[in-house]
Order: C-alpha cells, then structure tokens, then sequence
C-alpha cells in the first residue's frame, strides 16, 4: 500500500508538477471564538461531513447486503463464497468505497489548509492507520475516536512542548506524537481501545 502510494504521487508530481496550489474554499475560513475555543466555518462543515459520513458507512456495514458481504468476506472468504458471495466483487467494491472516502478526506483536508500538492496525503495516510490502530481496526467508531483523540494529543503534546523548550520545540514536532501513540498502543493494547480481544484456539 506505501509502494503504490508513492507511485500515485510521483505520478501526480509529474502531472500536476511539484509546486503547492492554492486551492479555493467556498466557505469562510475567518477564525470564529465559540466559549473560548477558536474555530472556521470551514472546520464546523468538515466535523459535520465526518459525522454524516460515518453514519452513512455504519448503516451500509451493518444494515444492507453489501456490508454482510464485506463483514462475511473479511470474516472468512471461502465461506462466503459458498453462501454465494463473490469474494473478488466485494474486495473491489471495498476499494472503491475506500477511494471514494479518501476523496471526500482530500477534498476537506485541502479546503482547510488553502492549497495543494501531490505529496498532501502521505502523512495524513499514516496517521489514519495510527488512528485505526488506535481505535480497534475493523471498528469504524473506534477509527473516528482514535483520529480525534490523536488530534487532541498532538494539538496538546506540541503545545505544551513547546511551551516547555519556550519555543525551540513545537509544531514542527507534531507529527512525532503520532508514532509514540502507535506505539504504547501496539504494546499496551494491541486491540485497540474499541476492539475486542479474541482469545487464541488451539
């Protein structure tokens, strides 16, 4: 998955060249105080599109054939395929979906921060697997939780580090807090903290 996405961004290098890209936002990105936290229009619209998002993923997993199919196929493949289910079918329709939710992520992330660049979505790819990890994987909950108690923990861990070296340490060091989280999780709590522990069968 890390080769193929970095063949998707030189290839976008190549086509789009390497300079970053203004990208234009319909909405306002002017700072709004709401009980003395400071937020945009534009990030209220993106909390927003994540919940309605997520509500509509959970229904399809749980509530139409698609999704018994892709819980069936992860569950056990062969199986699936004699209940009539077509492993390869589904497995598509999963990457699908996927491309389409990375879009969707792109589109919010860009209209956010104002520009972009080929090179955009690596950092943010890692740090939802952290997040998924960290959540429970295969929990789609559990993946949202994760991604917003990550951001609460970078956003904090640069602050205060920053405020404890007055300055020299900050923001720049943010995206370390990621990996420190990845791994006091894989090592305190492998399944995560939605996911459920599956005792091992002889």
């Amino acid at each position: 998955a890390i080769g193929m996405s970095i063949l998707l961004q030189t290839i976008a290098m190549i086509i789009f060249k390497p300079n970053p890209k203004s990208y234009p936002s319909m909405l306002s990105r002017e700072p709004i105080e709401i009980g003395g936290a400071v937020i945009s229009v534009t990030q209220v619209t993106i909390l927003a599109t994540t919940a309605i998002v997520l509500a509509l993923l959970m229904w399809m997993v749980n509530r139409t054939n698609l999704g018994r199919a892709m819980r069936a196929t992860a569950e056990n493949p062969r199986v699936a395929a004699l209940m009539g289910i077509k492993p390869d079918t589904v497995i598509s329709a999963t990457f699908i979906i996927g491309a389409m939710l990375a879009a969707i992520a792109g589109i919010m992330w860009a209209s956010n921060y104002g520009t972009v660049q080929h090179a955009m979505g690596f950092m943010p790819g890692l740090k939802a697997f952290v997040a998924a990890v960290m959540g429970g994987i295969g929990n789609l909950a559990g993946a949202v939780l994760g991604g917003v108690l990550l951001g609460l923990i970078e956003a904090l861990g640069a602050g205060y580090l920053g405020k404890l070296t007055g300055g020299f340490l900050g923001s720049q060091y943010t995206d370390i807090f990621a990996f420190i989280v990845l791994a006091l999780v894989l090592t305190l709590r492998p399944s995560g903290l939605l996911g459920e522990r599956v005792a091992d069968r002889a």
